[in-house]
Order: C-alpha cells, then sequence, then structure tokens
C-alpha cells in the first residue's frame, strides 16, 4: 500500500514542516541572552571605571587639603580644634565623626588656595576640608637620647640632649558628605612635627 499524499509531500515530512523555524528561534535566543549578558557585563565594567576615577578625583582633592593644612599648621595656632593630651579631652580616631567636636573647628579650603583650585575644578564635587588636633608635646626621636642613643638611656640617668617637638594629627576629607550626596569621599590623617 502507498503512503497518503497530501501535496506532493509524505506523511512523515508534512510533520518535519516547521522544525527549521523553531531552531532558528532557538538559535536567535540565545544569540540575544549572549548579547545581554555581553551589554550587562560592559555597563558594570563602565561603572567600575567610573567609581574608581570618582575615589581618585576624591583622594586628591584630600590629600590637597592635607597639605593645605600642613602649611598652615604653624601660623593659625586659631585652626587647632583641640588639646588631644590635656585632661578630660577625648579624641576620636576620625574627628569627624566626633559629634562633641565643635562644627567651626571644620575647616574648609579657600578656593584661592591651590587646594581649592582643584576642589573648585568641575571633577571634584566639593571643597576639602581638614581638622587639626594638638598631640601634645612628645619626645623628638631625630635627636640625642643620651648615653648610646638607646631607648631605655634615662633608667640610667643619663639622658643627655633630648628634646621635645609638638605633634599635631590632621585630618582631611574631600568634601562634606551632605554636600557629596553619593559620590565617594576619602578621608585622610598624618602626624605632624613641629618644634
Amino acid at each position: 500500500m502507498k503512503p497518503a499524499r497530501f501535496s506532493g509531500l509524505s506523511v512523515s515530512a508534512r510533520h518535519q514542516r516547521g522544525v527549521a523555524l523553531v531552531v532558528a528561534l532557538l538559535l536567535l535566543i540565545v544569540i540575544t541572552l549572549v548579547g545581554l549578558a555581553a551589554v550587562r557585563g560592559t555597563i558594570m565594567q563602565q561603572r567600575m571605571a567610573s567609581n574608581q576615577f570618582d575615589r581618585q578625583i576624591a583622594f586628591q582633592s584630600a590629600e590637597a587639603a592635607m597639605r593645605a593644612a600642613q602649611a598652615l599648621v604653624a601660623t593659625n595656632p586659631g585652626d587647632i580644634a583641640r588639646n588631644c593630651q590635656a585632661g578630660g579631652v577625648y579624641c576620636q580616631g576620625n574627628p569627624f565623626d566626633d559629634p562633641n567636636l565643635d562644627q567651626t573647628k571644620i575647616i574648609t579650603v579657600p578656593s584661592g588656595t591651590a587646594a581649592g583650585q582643584f576642589a573648585k575644578s568641575s571633577v571634584a564635587v566639593s571643597q576639602p576640608q581638614y581638622v587639626i588636633e594638638n598631640m601634645g608635646n612628645w619626645y623628638d626621636p631625630s635627636t640625642s637620647t643620651g648615653y648610646g642613643q638607646s631607648a631605655n638611656a634615662h633608667n640610667y640617668g643619663a639622658q643627655g640632649t633630648s628634646t621635645t617637638s609638638v605633634y599635631y594629627r590632621v585630618t582631611a576629607r574631600s568634601g562634606s558628605p551632605a554636600t557629596v550626596g553619593d559620590r565617594a569621599v576619602v578621608t585622610l590623617q598624618s602626624m605632624i612635627k613641629r618644634g
């Protein structure tokens, strides 16, 4: 017996019609998903590069504030926020987080300085700020400590020509978080010896 024919095709050939369309649609879906994954990866890399650029600008802004504070610490005693060696004075590691800090002692770098000009440029988000704290008088390690120049020479009564120096702690940040918003804020800290 002969198989039934319809429009010149056998029954098995009629059931296979459209398979090429289904395969082509599946391949199109797979290619689309691969393309979307590539676009998603590219967007993520672009965001990471943007965040890294933002952090670098914030770091440079905070470093500019640090240099401005170091240049002014000896000549502007009114800028010193507090004496951390005085009795009853508690100084946190980051003075910007201290609710007891006098807010007038958070110095914003003026736009007329080199640090302020950098912050005023189009890439920086806001003016950098700094806080100066007096950490007290301490022995200057670069001077003679007496016999044998050892740290325990004072135990033997040979203190020699040791001198003291005033140390200041400068904490600088790239800008006020209230002004910056969701952009990067970098905080730097250093000790400065004067005397």
